[in-house]
């Protein structure tokens, strides 16, 4: 794993469990301004808003493509690892826990109340050392109401998590996946979006 792909982890500060931080200062002055921001500015704005709040998104270094569009109630926790396609979406909610790059591509939807986390612990390591894992959301594919995506994870294009369950392994394209954990429900039918 690159430094890129990690978000920006500060290797010199890792011990999570026995105290020190695990991200420079300079980070944590940035996302606390981006969540004064956020809550003052965007959290509460009226939903038709979308272009107000990804106006504040960009500014704090998230990448937008057109008409991607982000509920106000949405937590995004670091914006310059969000990359967003044309006309995706982020819902009602929905936890960004972006400590390292979240990719939601084109068309792509991200329902109300869901989790995408890229932060884990490593359980083995006496320090608890933190790590994190990018998470990418193909074209076209579904991310369904309060599910969990977890780090690392990959759901290619057009597939479909369903609601409430919980993403620790990859889901091919066209699939779709039910559960905890999630598991192979059918094929999706293909189709090709503008």
């Amino acid at each position: 794993m690159d430094q890129a792909s990690l978000g920006i982890l500060n290797a010199q500060h890792h011990r999570s469990r026995f105290g020190g931080p695990s991200f420079t200062l300079r980070h944590r002055l940035l996302r606390a301004l981006w969540m004064l921001v956020w809550a003052l500015l965007g959290r509460y704005t009226p939903a038709p808003m979308h272009r107000w709040r990804a106006c504040l998104l960009r500014l704090f270094g998230a990448q937008l493509g057109a008409n991607a569009r982000v509920h106000g109630s949405a937590m995004i926790w670091y914006p310059p690892n969000l990359f967003m396609g044309d006309n995706a979406l982020i819902g009602q909610r929905v936890i960004c826990y972006a400590m390292a790059r979240i990719q939601i591509g084109r068309n792509a939807i991200v329902s109300q109340g869901a989790h995408l986390c890229t932060g884990t612990h490593d359980i083995d390591d006496p320090a608890f050392q933190l790590q994190a894992r990018p998470i990418v959301i193909g074209a076209d594919a579904w991310v369904a109401a309060d599910a969990f995506v977890g780090p690392g994870v990959v759901i290619e294009d057009g597939a479909v998590l369903g609601a409430r369950a919980v993403a620790f392994k990859d889901l091919p394209a066209w699939t779709v996946h039910v559960g905890n954990p999630a598991r192979f429900v059918r094929e999706r039918g293909r189709f090709t979006s503008a």
